[in-house]
């Protein structure tokens, strides 16, 4: 890591080609790959929750859940998708608004396309991956007694080898991804929040803003990883959670209220009667591969390339539960939580665009970190919106930060799920420097790249973990179950 820094820092107009190339060359070569992957992966996560292991747990037979299930849900969102939420809720409708796939540009039809395609992006498909990772890790780690890391899913694959080379190179391939991608988060947030304080207090948005910003953060997120999950981590999970749905309440009731409802309505049934078909399309004779590999291709490598992070972390906070409420919880709930966020945000900003007059695509096409707060702007008391919005990216920020930094120590502590503190401090303040410096010299897209290009070798080792946990279940409780009584169908 300390290499790619410090040649980033040196040389980064060179590093920005090459990772756009390698990108490049990722997403037009290995694009079906990506594409039946993660059509794969949902499909094999409903099928589990479906299936006679649906009620196995991840642990014994006794065991009971280590959180509550509000808190567990409120700790795996603001892991697993908040911040991006809070980013681009309002910036990627705009997008697709003012240059749609299919539609004309800036009409009723292009609201309608660009809300489906962000509920694509960010809906069933994303937290099927994560399940698929988190699922795996967990029932090898609390039901197996294995290490809580990748290379566990693999033993019944490659045997020994899951703890020699072959397996301790998968565990460090997770660790790059998870410090690459919440470095590149952290100065992504940095940037939101001094668009949100440039806002409210008329702070300049500058590199010097930012750096104090990542230091407040991971400050924050420092002390958070070391009070542990059930202080610091779970406790800003759950405030986190409060005050992201205070918001969603209040742009709903300050909106367009029942337009909003209908439009809910409406981007469901939209994107289910076309989910089959946008799952696996590949556009290979439509001329738009380009837009493929720019949108969807991006999202799927960089949805992979946060499973080992966000996989992790789930997992260590889901033993005690059944593989059918894990897979309900982690991909139904979620993705709800997701479409309707989106809906509130995005559908807002194409009202204000349609109806009010306000250019919002134009403020995201120059800068989209403050594309939420020009939507806040327009509604009554919108000042105090803002204020709110603010304190839900730097809570998300921190809540992603110290998950990621106990799940990297998790990692490099060959899979101890409770690793020792003072390791977890490093990790915490080397990815707060590695956000910083790179921040500092323009070396976050690199950074952001090289996160997306560890999808696709994890793209590869997630396919492995399927297969081992199907082999694992099939091996050691296909037997117990068949040994168990069968309820009369007439009792049923």
């Amino acid at each position: 890591m300390a290499i790619f820094v410090v040649a980033t820092s040196l040389w980064p107009t060179a590093a920005r080609a090459g990772f756009a190339r390698l990108l490049s060359e990722i997403t037009t070569r290995f694009g079906w790959l990506f594409i039946l992957s993660v059509g794969g992966f949902l499909i094999a996560a409903i099928a589990l929750a479906v299936s006679p292991f649906a009620r196995i747990r991840l642990g014994p037979d006794d065991a009971e859940p280590e959180f509550s299930l509000t808190t567990w849900l409120a700790m795996l969102f603001a892991a697993g998708m908040g911040i991006g939420l809070v980013f681009f809720g309002v910036a990627e409708p705009l997008t697709h608004f003012a240059a749609p796939l299919e539609a004309t540009p800036h009409t009723t039809a292009a609201a309608q396309e660009a809300m489906v395609l962000t509920f694509f992006h960010w809906g069933l498909h994303a937290w099927a991956i994560y399940a698929i990772v988190g699922m795996t890790l967990a029932y090898f780690c609390f039901r197996r007694g294995r290490p809580l890391a990748p290379s566990s899913a693999l033993e019944p694959l490659i045997g020994r080898w899951a703890v020699r080379g072959p397996g301790k190179a998968v565990d460090v391939l997770a660790v790059f991804g998870t410090l690459f991608g919440l470095a590149t988060s952290l100065g992504l947030g940095a940037m939101q929040v001094n668009a949100g304080l440039a806002e409210l207090f008329g702070l300049p948005k500058s590199i010097t803003v930012q750096l104090v910003i990542i230091a407040c953060i991971t400050a924050a997120a420092t002390a958070s990883v070391v009070s542990g999950l059930h202080a610091g981590v779970r406790r800003l999970s759950e405030a986190n959670m409060i005050l992201a749905a205070a918001l969603l309440v209040f742009v709903l009731a300050a909106g367009p209220t029942a337009l909003l409802l209908d439009c809910f309505v409406d981007n469901l049934g939209h994107y289910l009667q076309g989910l089959v078909q946008r799952t696996f399309s590949r556009a290979a004779w439509r001329g738009d591969d380009d837009w493929h590999a720019r949108w969807t291709l991006f999202y799927w490598a960089w949805w992979i390339s946060w499973a080992p992070f966000v996989g992790t972390f789930i997992a260590r906070i889901s033993r005690g539960r059944t593989i059918r409420e894990f897979v309900a919880g982690v991909v139904l709930v979620p993705s709800l939580l997701t479409f309707v966020w989106l809906t509130v945000f995005g559908d807002t900003a194409l009202w204000l665009e349609l109806r009010g007059g306000v250019e919002v695509s134009s403020a995201v096409a120059a800068d989209a970190s403050t594309a939420i707060y020009v939507v806040l702007r327009e509604l009554p008391g919108g000042a105090a919106a803002c204020l709110v919005t603010t304190l839900v990216v730097i809570l998300f920020f921190v809540t992603s930060s110290d998950s990621g930094s106990l799940v990297v120590d998790m990692l490099s502590s060959d899979g101890d799920p409770n690793p020792p503190i003072r390791r977890r401090v490093f990790w915490a303040v080397s990815e707060g420097v590695v956000a910083a410096v790179l921040l500092a010299v323009g070396g976050l897209e690199s950074l952001q790249a090289a996160a997306i290009a560890t999808g696709l070798p994890f793209c590869v080792v997630v396919i492995a973990m399927l297969v081992g946990l199907v082999v694992a279940l099939r091996r050691f409780e296909g037997p117990e179950l068949e040994r168990a009584p069968r309820t009369p169908r007439s009792q049923d």
